[in-house]
């Protein structure tokens, strides 16, 4: 079966929520280091921007490969490149509200080299294979075909801690504007 992967199927299961991320609001992000789409090792709890935006998802499509079996019936697997492509798209606004934004998944580092250049993504992937900012953080897993992922939310972050977190997030597309949203009305108060 052929997937348009900027496409979501109408009927794309809605994620609940089952308050597997309510532990993370007010945490402190982990001084952990994750190798990014640059070559750099990027340590999020450093990271100097005003606001830092971490959308967290489970696996971007690989040209070629079908997704695991059962993909499209997990409620919130699908759904990553579009999530992807809106952060992209909007990636000015988010630059001039001061916000970085990083995507984090659980997927290796040469897919999401070749994912982020295909995209043309302005902003870096952080690949966590080992899953060591999941167990810091306690992030919510699941398993398909055998490959573990991340369940998808997006964590704003400011001066190091967790102040706002989107789960679940859908439809995935929606994320940015979503965020972008938040983050004016935050903004409009300091």
């Amino acid at each position: 079966m052929t997937h348009d992967p900027l496409q979501l199927p109408a009927d794309l299961p809605r994620p609940v929520d089952d308050g597997a991320a309510d532990h993370l609001r007010g945490r402190w992000l982990p001084s952990v280091e994750v190798l990014a789409t640059d070559g750099t090792m990027v340590d999020l709890s450093a990271v100097s921007s005003a606001w830092t935006v971490v959308y967290i998802y489970p696996r971007t499509g690989v040209p070629g490969v079908d997704p695991p079996i059962g993909w499209d019936d997990i409620p919130g697997a699908r759904g990553c490149t579009p999530q992807s492509c809106s952060f992209r798209d909007e990636h000015a606004e988010f630059a001039g509200l001061g916000a970085a934004v990083y995507g984090l998944s659980t997927q290796s580092h040469d897919q999401q080299v070749q994912f982020s250049r295909r995209q043309h993504l302005p902003f870096l992937l952080l690949s966590d294979p080992e899953q060591v900012m999941g167990e810091a953080l306690r992030l919510p897993t699941f398993e398909a075909d055998g490959i573990v992922a991340y369940k998808r939310m997006t964590l704003i972050v400011r001066d190091g801690a967790i102040v706002h977190v989107r789960y679940p997030v859908f439809p995935p597309d929606r994320d940015a504007d979503e965020v972008l949203a938040w983050l004016r009305d935050a903004t409009a108060v300091d």
